[in-house]
């Protein structure tokens, strides 16, 4: 997969069948679009890409949204890697490009960049200044630049829609299972090793801090997870939280790895959420923290898929 992250550097692509969208956390419901367009490219032998938007713009229209995403932009290519594209184009979304209206969209983006035949997108895409541009706008353009609008079914779970939106609610509450069942996989969370107080490993308990940043915040606690360090896979506990029997100031994830004692400073880790074992809870002596991290570890340690 060819990955572009400037438009300037596209030359002219060859006739492209293309999918555009946010994709975060690149769910059941964005595979299947994917499939489809796939599907449409062998048929007619063309290339088949996807374009998205860095950051995601309802991030960048407001400043108080944050913990918002549900993969970081490496983990979304990561994840589009997996499947059969061709390329992927990452538009910076900034002030010059919200700007931009949706008759430009479609004449500089889709017709004179990708050189688009079928382009995919859900029934609820806007784009362009004010988000002026729409399904319709799209279909009233075909004849001009040559190409077909592909509006995708939704995809259903229960008779509900699924959208990342729902998948960001089931992770705040707490429904890691669900929410994993939903993404067609483990969700996690990707971050460098940060050294903290040390206090875990003072009482027996090493543990491995890494920051929140944008990601969607799940419910505060302890959850048992799988860790990934390069390729190495191992099991552990993490409680996500402010760490109130310490009076901590700020959210942290903190990852106690299983039978695990090297010096992780610096290195990056995934760490896949699998279940919700406890709520965050202040505790009146370490010994009394002690004692509920034993227990924590003893229930993950029997979970089935830990």
């Amino acid at each position: 997969m060819i990955v572009y992250e400037n438009l300037e550097k596209i030359k002219l692509l060859k006739k492209s069948v293309i999918a555009i969208g946010n994709f975060d956390g690149l769910h059941l419901g964005h595979k299947k679009v994917l499939r489809e367009a796939s599907i449409k490219a062998k048929k007619n032998n063309l290339k088949f890409g996807v374009i998205t938007f860095e950051p995601v713009p309802v991030m960048f229209f407001n400043n108080s949204i944050y913990n918002h995403r549900i993969n970081s932009l490496n983990q979304k290519i990561q994840n589009l890697k997996k499947l059969n594209i061709d390329f992927l184009t990452i538009i910076k979304f900034n002030k010059k490009f919200s700007c931009m209206n949706y008759k430009n969209f479609i004449k500089k983006i889709i017709f004179l960049k990708h050189n688009s035949k079928y382009v995919f997108i859900s029934k609820n895409f806007k784009f362009g200044k004010n988000r002026e541009g729409d399904v319709q706008r799209l279909k009233k353009n075909e004849n001009s630049f040559f190409y077909k609008t592909c509006v995708a079914k939704p995809f259903k779970v229960k008779k509900k829609i699924l959208s990342s939106t729902i998948i960001r609610y089931e992770i705040r509450k707490g429904n890691i299972a669900k929410a994993n069942k939903l993404l067609g996989r483990e969700w996690c969370i990707e971050g460098k090793v940060i050294k903290g107080d040390q206090r875990g490993r003072k009482i027996g308990f090493p543990t491995c801090n890494i920051k929140i940043n944008d990601y969607v915040l799940p419910k505060l606690g302890v959850y048992s997870v799988n860790i990934c360090i390069n390729n190495l896979k191992r099991k552990g506990i993490a409680n996500i939280g402010y760490r109130p029997t310490f009076k901590g100031r700020e959210i942290l994830l903190e990852v106690n790895i299983f039978g695990f004692k090297s010096n992780l400073y610096g290195r990056k880790l995934k760490v896949s959420f699998i279940k919700f074992i406890r709520s965050e809870k202040k505790f009146n002596n370490v010994n009394d923290l002690k004692m509920q991290i034993n227990k924590d570890i003893i229930k993950a340690k029997k979970l089935k898929n830990v």
